[in-house]
């Protein structure tokens, strides 16, 4: 389970659209490197399968055997990990995944594709408040996957087509089945993708902005994770929004964030398996 003072713990983040793993090895002096970060998209598949067939792929890129590994911890919907030894609440683990990407993070803005949840945390990662969208809100992952698709566009391409909008179009809409009406109706009109995309990114912008508002954040380093958190445009419009706002707070991406919530399971995986390795240590030497 150890090499030379090492850990190797991982951490599985089963979403609705992806399941996102992490594999760290955890050196005995703190210091914490990720070997392997992998997602698996689930596309209608059966998730069970999905989970299980990502796992042997992530030990292999992280060139490790199944016997070296110390902890499997869940998040997310994690209860079909059935070679997990434990789970974690998704907020915990994203707090955990986004200061160990950014240790000035104060405040988190994670975006999945069913919901979005802003929490302000402490330097250790302890969520002090948190704020939730609604569930019929035009503001996730699959909204925006569903308007890709209908522009005949990636979720790849959807975030430099924003930023290069000329003349945004304003959507208005909260509730997301309005929200796609409205944007069936843009291209009626022939406005342009990127105005449109860049439009309905502001839309976002304005919900999130209000959540980070809410739990006290409007001037705190802001880090996104989730799913979204790899969507420059959506980025570039938080920034703009907030400026134009007047709010202090630093908005920010990293290129793992979409890993949070993995990095942040294996995280507090590898904490508690310490935690209980020394707990069996006392009780052997009071035995």
């Amino acid at each position: 389970m150890s090499a030379n003072g090492h850990l190797f713990t991982v951490g599985v983040d089963v979403g609705s659209s992806a399941v996102k793993t992490a594999i760290l090895r955890m050196a005995a002096d703190g210091g914490e490197e990720a070997l392997a970060l992998r997602t698996d998209r689930i596309r209608r598949r059966d998730l069970r399968k999905v989970i299980d067939e990502a796992y042997p792929l992530a030990l292999s890129e992280a060139g490790i055997e199944p016997d070296q590994v110390a902890y499997v911890a869940s998040t997310g919907e994690g209860e079909l990990v059935g070679f997990r030894r434990g789970h974690f609440y998704g907020m915990t683990t994203h707090a955990r995944g986004a200061v160990f990407l950014e240790p000035r993070t104060r405040a988190v803005l994670d975006v999945g594709a069913l919901h979005a949840r802003a929490m302000r945390i402490d330097p250790r990662s302890k969520v002090l408040v948190y704020r939730m969208t609604s569930q019929c809100a035009s503001g996730s992952g699959q909204f925006l996957e569903n308007v890709a698709r209908y522009l005949g566009v990636s979720l790849g391409e959807v975030g430099g087509l924003s930023c290069s909008a000329q003349s945004p179009e304003q959507v208005s809409s909260i509730c997301a089945v309005l929200a796609e009406t409205d944007v069936i109706n843009m291209v009626s009109r022939g406005i342009a993708t990127a105005d449109i995309l860049k439009g309905i990114h502001q839309s976002m912008a304005g919900r999130y902005l209000k959540l980070l508002r809410a739990i006290g954040a409007a001037e705190e380093h802001v880090l996104i994770t989730g799913g979204l958190a790899a969507d420059a445009g959506l980025a570039r419009a938080m920034r703009e929004s907030a400026e134009q706002d007047g709010l202090g707070m630093t908005i920010e991406t990293h290129p793992d964030s979409i890993y949070a919530g993995a990095l942040g399971a294996a995280l507090w995986g590898g904490f508690r398996h310490r935690v209980l390795e020394r707990r069996s240590a006392a009780a052997g030497m009071e035995a």
